[in-house]
């Protein structure tokens, strides 16, 4: 908008000093005539007071002028608290009344600025403000509305911009709220123990006089039957959970409702606790000396997380001289403790060639079985004594092998026992490409039909193999190593005493640290290598499913129920090596589940943001600093079908911002002079004759 403005000011043509001199020179000379009452000391001061004038140079200046419209910031807040309930339909709703107006207002610019959600920073409302602000010459500013719940978590305590601040909160004052807060959650635990949680039900916005009481926590730990426990109100609690398993235990704690609370979304919360083994107890029964007798005690030795306790049997069978037991070892073999008193202690039992030629009673090799039976593991590495009349196979532990010894004719390979002689390079199986022990290995063969990359063995035991699965095999597709699950338990039979070789780097070595390592620990249930598994991650806000298996074929679809219940079913697709997964969108905070008919996960979904779910009420605390500080008012929309919004009004500089109905916007009058045209009020043409004139009164009324 263009005008034109009117002032009058002066271009001296002396000095000012020298003015001001000449001006107290002349009231000297006029003062003694005004006191002796003298005739024509008016003229003779009207003389002096145009000759001033026409040195002080008078002109009247107008100016053409642009004004700038002032610049109004409208903060609209679109983070998570303010979409709860019908928050965000009612700032939705004052943002298109405040635009419409603002724009009847004139000489005003009505700037609207999103707030987004700040993942897990809060509602980072001034942040927003400041970049708004870096646009916005601070001379133009009228001010600064904010469409907010008010939780706002990067408030100042003092602003950096001069003009009012007026909050429009959705709701009414008074809002309760309950929410759950973690006080301490370990994030790993021992499996076999407890880990204890501490949490807090509290209630905001409840008087002290009204608030306290019990309230009830719902307890649900990997999807299970909830477990209820009563609560006290702004007390802290604790809450023990068992560990039963490694990996991850996901527990969803949920606390009633209040009734009259904005919201529920706070009253639940998710931890995930991973579950690790504290010390790995192995026990080591080594048999008859070979070269590879130590295999197996440096790999168990390297390993810091097992306690490995190793007996070796010395007396080999070409030594049998009838010499009692207890005089041929070093010390008393403790058969009982190991066997009975202390075996469910061990974790992992490994028997190494090892022959029984009474030592073990068949009452403990049965309980030995009974202990896989009920959740131990055995792996056996054998030799030829696994043909032999000493053979375990002929023990009550046969009967959780999942292979027998068969005889070999003398000749072509065979030595008239099980061992079948020859070089040959170990082959994994189709079933062993996607089996986790064997899975990947370095030099393993690239299809079952290959050969593989690594060193050969020169001896293998054969066996007719009764259940498990073949995950490596010898010439002639003969079974190798054979993984099975016995009951609850799990065993491992490697029919070779060759693997040594590897090691040792024979023939270009093989990954033999690496197989015995996964072997050992699969029988010891580690998560990462369970072969049939189905595996369920959050990461950002997808949901990661992963799922592994040694069955051939398409892998089946998955079911996905969210936290509230809604489910979805997705098909998997195949990565390699036994596995298949799909990623879905995971918006929702709680526990996710994953099925694919047989197995189920979990996967713990914190929210996004936890500051912003601290506190769910519309809230004026945090903005109080910035009201108080610019003089903005601070106004509640209500919660009728339409929001209650104030009058907007444009205010002059230092009035007030804000009345009963409405707000105000401060008037600047900023502005940019495009013209200026200047003209003389008393040019020397006229301020000469008008001198001279005055002059010749003056002169001519004293001289009568």
């Amino acid at each position: 908008m263009t005008r034109a403005v009117s002032t009058v000011d002066f271009a001296p043509v002396l000095p000012m000093w020298l003015l001001v001199a000449l001006a107290a020179a002349a009231l000297l000379v006029l003062v003694p005539a005004f006191w002796r009452r003298a005739r024509g000391a008016w003229l003779r001061a009207a003389v002096f007071t145009l000759l001033l004038l026409a040195l002080a140079n008078p002109r009247l200046v107008e100016e053409t002028r642009e004004t700038r419209p002032d610049v109004a910031l409208l903060l609209v807040d679109r983070s998570d608290s303010a979409r709860i309930g019908d928050r965000a339909a009612r700032i939705e709703a004052a943002r298109q009344a405040i635009e419409a107006r603002a724009g009847r207002l004139p000489e005003l610019e009505l700037r609207t600025v999103e707030v987004p959600e700040a993942g897990n920073q809060g509602t980072r409302l001034f942040s927003a403000l400041e970049r708004a602000l870096g646009e916005v010459p601070r001379a133009r500013l009228a001010g600064v509305i904010a469409l907010t719940d008010g939780q706002a978590h990067d408030a100042p305590e003092t602003p950096a911009f001069d003009a009012p601040f007026h909050a429009l909160l959705p709701g009414r004052p008074g809002e309760t709220d309950r929410r759950l807060r973690l006080v301490e959650a370990p994030g790993f635990g021992i499996v076999g123990r407890e880990v204890e949680l501490r949490v807090a039900v509290e209630d905001l916005g409840v008087p002290e006089a009204v608030g306290g009481g019990a309230a009830r926590l719902s307890i649900r730990r990997d999807g299970g039957a909830p477990r209820v426990e009563s609560v006290p109100v702004g007390r802290e609690h604790r809450i023990s959970i068992p560990i039963e398993r490694g990996g991850p235990t996901v527990v969803e704690l949920s606390a009633e409702a209040r009734p009259g609370e904005v919201s529920e979304l706070n009253n639940r919360a998710v931890v995930t606790i991973n579950g690790v083994r504290d010390r790995l107890r192995v026990l080591l029964v080594s048999g008859e000396p070979h070269a590879g007798e130590r295999t197996w005690r440096r790999l168990l030795k390297a390993d810091p997380g097992v306690d490995l306790v190793h007996f070796t049997i010395l007396r080999p069978p070409e030594k049998d001289d009838l010499t009692p037991l207890n005089e041929l070892a070093l010390i008393a073999f403790p058969v009982r403790e190991l066997f009975q008193v202390k075996l469910r202690e061990f974790d992992l039992i490994v028997f190494d060639r090892f022959s029984n030629r009474g030592i073990l009673p068949p009452a403990y090799l049965r309980n030995i079985a009974e202990h896989v039976r009920g959740g131990g593991a055995l792996l056996m590495s054998v030799g030829p004594e696994f043909a032999g009349p000493t053979s375990l196979a002929a023990t009550p532990l046969g009967t959780v092998l999942p292979a027998r010894p068969v005889a070999l004719p003398r000749g072509a390979g065979g030595n008239g026992g099980g061992a079948a002689e020859g070089a040959f390079r170990p082959r994994v199986t189709a079933e062993g490409a996607r089996h986790p022990v064997t899975e990947g290995l370095t030099g393993a063969n690239p299809d079952p039909n290959a050969e593989a990359a690594w060193g050969r063995w020169y001896r293998s035991m054969r066996a007719d193999q009764r259940g498990g699965t073949t995950v490596m095999e010898a010439a002639g597709g003969a079974p190798l190593m054979v993984l099975d699950r016995v009951g609850e338990g799990r065993v491992a039979l490697l029919l070779s005493d060759h693997i040594w070789l590897w090691s040792r780097g024979h023939d270009g070595g093989g990954p033999q640290a690496e197989l015995l390592r996964r072997a050992a620990h699969w029988l010891m249930r580690e998560p990462e290598l369970e072969e049939e598994d189905l595996t369920a991650r959050i990461e950002g806000e997808r949901l990661f499913v992963r799922r592994r298996s040694v069955e051939a074929g398409e892998p089946p679809e998955v079911s996905v129920t969210a936290p509230d219940g809604t489910v979805t079913r997705h098909r998997l697709s195949p990565e390699g090596g036994g596995r298949a997964g799909v990623d879905v969108p995971a918006e929702q905070p709680g526990v996710w589940q994953a099925s694919d008919g047989r197995r189920n996960a979990f996967a713990a979904a914190a929210s996004a943001n936890p500051a912003e779910i601290a506190d769910l009420r519309a809230d004026v605390t945090p903005l109080q600093p910035v009201l108080a500080a610019t003089g903005g008012a601070l106004r509640w929309m209500g919660d009728g079908a339409e929001p209650a919004l104030p009058e907007l009004r444009r205010v002059q500089p230092g009035r007030d911002t804000q009345g009963g109905g409405w707000i105000g916007l401060r008037r600047n009058g900023d502005h940019t002079v495009t013209g200026i045209a200047a003209m003389p009020l008393l040019p020397p043409w006229l301020a000469l004759p008008l001198v001279l004139g005055v002059a010749v009164l003056a002169w001519r009324r004293e001289g009568k």
